[in-house]
Parts: structure tokens; sequence; C-alpha cells
């Protein structure tokens, strides 16, 4: 099993004053989204910098109640890109992590994704392409 670290995504309050930040201010390529999108990806050069309204993430990943997501919402997301999503989700739930999402196809993202969390309660993305978009 064999992850790579592809992006960095903050989940915000106010994306349209975000992406005008990262973009105009800080000059950051779009390489996906726009300020009404509700998502876009930046290039950083090396990591891809998503950002995501927090509202349109919870639609994804429903709340669980646990000590760590009652204080803290989620604020960021590390995300892998994986060759084979259910052998790696697989191998991650008998491992006892925390499940968040089963596999799922996202024809709209053009990815499959699941999510679960690492011992501290930090939300994880696991992703493979569904080969619909380049």
């Amino acid at each position: 099993m064999k992850l790579q670290l592809t992006h960095l995504r903050l989940l915000v309050s106010n994306y349209k004053d975000s992406f005008l930040f990262y973009r105009d201010l800080l000059k950051f390529d779009v390489d996906w989204g726009d300020e009404e999108s509700g998502y876009a990806e930046l290039n950083t050069g090396y990591l891809k910098l998503g950002l995501f309204k927090k509202e349109l993430m919870a639609e994804v990943v429903p709340r669980i109640e646990q000590p760590s997501y009652i204080v803290n919402r989620d604020k960021t997301v590390l995300i892998f890109a994986v060759d084979n999503l259910d052998e790696v989700y697989e191998q991650v739930k008998n491992h006892n992590a925390i499940v968040v999402t089963e596999p799922q196809d996202r024809p709209d993202w053009g990815i499959r994704t699941a999510h679960f969390r690492d011992p501290d309660g930090n939300l994880i993305e696991i992703y493979s392409n569904l080969g619909i978009v380049s």
C-alpha cells in the first residue's frame, strides 16, 4: 500500500474571499474552480491547495459525535491518491481505523473516495481517479 500526498484542503467558512485571497493576493494559479464553485484547486508548485466550503464537505462526511469533532469542526483534510481505493480502504478498515465514509464514486468530481480518521481524529480522504476527467 503506497499513499501519495497530493492535496492540502482547507475547509473554509468564507469560500469566495478565501478563493480571491489565494488567487489574487498570493498569486496561485487556479487549476480548477472559480470564486462561485464552492471548491477550487490552486497550484502551489508541489501540492495542490484545495479550498472547499465547509458546508459542502459536511454533506460528504457526516458529523460523527466524538470529542475532537465536537470541540473543533474539521478545518483540514489530508488527501492521498491511491491506485486501488477499495484495497486500501479494506486495509485501513481492518486495522480498526475510524471509518467515516465507505468507498463511493463521485462522478461530478471524477474520483472515487473514502474517508476515515487518524488516531487523533484528523480527517483523511483517499481517492482514485474514475478516468472520466484528466
